[in-house]
């Protein structure tokens, strides 16, 4: 079963963390990546730059239209993820809980199913 586990920052809480802060997470994001690797879980992760250098796009009369930002009333953003194949939710449960940013207030890590992949209805 595929799981993306996203990551989900509060730029707030992100500015309040000391540089030895954010060089942990980062170096538990390492870790984790590798377990990951080695577990042959891992199908992909990625980390998004700071939602200010991200557009929507939205179609409009047949033209599209560009505005700044991923702007949806929320504090929070998508800053990364990680795409994995595991056994069940509970296991995708389990490895989720190994991120560092789940010991952080204000950050969120969640876990969704993937229902479709390369146009094919997962299991």
């Amino acid at each position: 079963m595929k799981f993306l586990i996203g990551l989900h920052i509060n730029p707030a809480v992100m500015d309040a963390l000391t540089d030895e802060e954010k060089a942990a997470i980062g170096a538990g994001h390492g870790t984790f990546t590798e377990s990951l690797k080695k577990s042959g879980e891992l199908i992909s992760t990625l980390a998004l730059v700071d939602p200010s250098q991200a557009v929507v796009v939205s179609v409009h009369n047949g033209q599209p239209v560009v505005t700044d930002g991923p702007f949806l009333e929320s504090k929070e953003f998508l800053g990364g993820f990680y795409l994995v194949d595991c056994e069940n939710k509970d296991r995708a449960i389990e490895l989720a809980a190994q991120i560092p940013d789940t010991a952080i207030e204000g950050m969120g890590v969640e876990v969704r199913q993937v229902m479709f992949a390369d146009g094919h209805l997962e299991a």
